[in-house]
């Protein structure tokens, strides 16, 4: 027994003299070694998913730049740190590690975040996604009934076209962008929420602008933060489907108990240099996280 107490000292002692911290007790809660603790603890934070894989790839090179941009105005601002993914293994309440090596079980395991960690997760996506049935359900729980938020960006209503769920959550899918990347004049519906405080009707953004197929959009659902001025575009254009003039550009929704926000902006580099753009942004993920003004869905004005 003392030689075996004498070993495991002499053992502690060569960890501690090499800079490495000895193991707990077997049961005993892990603690990360000082300096090592979650630096993120206590500020609020966004999940953001970049993940084009499954959908274009060379149309939305933008997503680079989108990404940090969010990630900057987060920081500067002080009012959420952004935790960028391009794949969707963190978009689960379940347990994630690494992979080889970092598995779980594996000579290096290494546990990742998941949900749960994060205050509300925002899309820049593209394609039908890897979410497994259970990561799908887990996002709509996520959403609806933890009360956390989700923020779409631009093809965000390209993704994920054969999961209707999604759709409704998200309260819109794309049909196409009649114009392709065009100026366009915007009408403001909602001057007083804190989002569109850069936006004025009458502006101009040039941009990919979106139309949303007929359903599940819809103004019964969703509430209305701006749309397009038909005046200032060619309703004639050969794939212009709607006839109701309804071209949102941004909207809020309630999903559940929880918060969402989309925009059809974001195609471009420059949209990301805008200023109108990144107050919009950040206004938009400080609602989604925070709460505020509850959206009310009401007709064209």
């Amino acid at each position: 027994m003392k030689l075996a107490l004498r070993a495991a000292a002499c053992a502690a002692l060569a960890l501690m003299l090499s800079g490495q911290a000895p193991p707990p007790p077997a049961g005993a809660p892990r603690t990360p070694p000082p300096g090592y603790q979650d630096v993120y603890a206590g500020k609020k934070r966004l999940l953001v998913i970049a993940d084009l894989s499954t959908g274009n790839q060379s149309a939305h090179m933008a997503v680079s730049h989108a990404v940090s941009v969010i990630e900057q105005i987060g920081r500067e601002s002080g009012a959420y740190v952004t935790f960028i993914r391009t794949d969707m293994d963190w978009v689960t309440k379940g347990e994630t590690w690494g992979k080889f090596d970092y598995a779980k079980g594996g000579p290096k395991q290494a546990r990742g975040k998941n949900l749960d960690y994060f205050d509300a997760v925002l899309f820049y996506t593209n394609g039908d996604t890897t979410l497994s049935p259970q990561q799908k359900q887990d996002l709509l729980d996520y959403i609806a009934k933890d009360g956390k938020g989700f923020i779409g960006i631009h093809t965000a209503t390209a993704t994920a076209v054969n999961w209707p769920e999604y759709g409704e959550m998200l309260g819109g899918v794309f049909d196409n962008h009649p114009w392709m990347i065009t100026d366009a004049k915007i009408i403001v519906e909602r001057p007083d929420f804190p989002a569109m405080k850069a936006l004025k009707t009458g502006m101009v953004f040039k941009d990919e602008h979106y139309q949303m197929k007929m359903a599940p959009y819809s103004r019964d659902k969703v509430d209305v933060l701006a749309r397009i001025d038909t005046g200032s575009v060619n309703l004639t254009a050969p794939m212009v489907h709607r006839t109701d003039g309804d071209f949102p550009v941004a909207w809020i929704k309630s999903y559940g108990q929880g918060r969402v926000f989309y925009t059809g902006l974001g195609h471009t580099d420059a949209s990301w240099d805008d200023p109108r753009v990144r107050s919009m942004v950040l206004e938009a993920v400080k609602w989604t996280i925070n709460g505020g003004e509850k959206p009310v869905p009401h007709g064209m004005k």
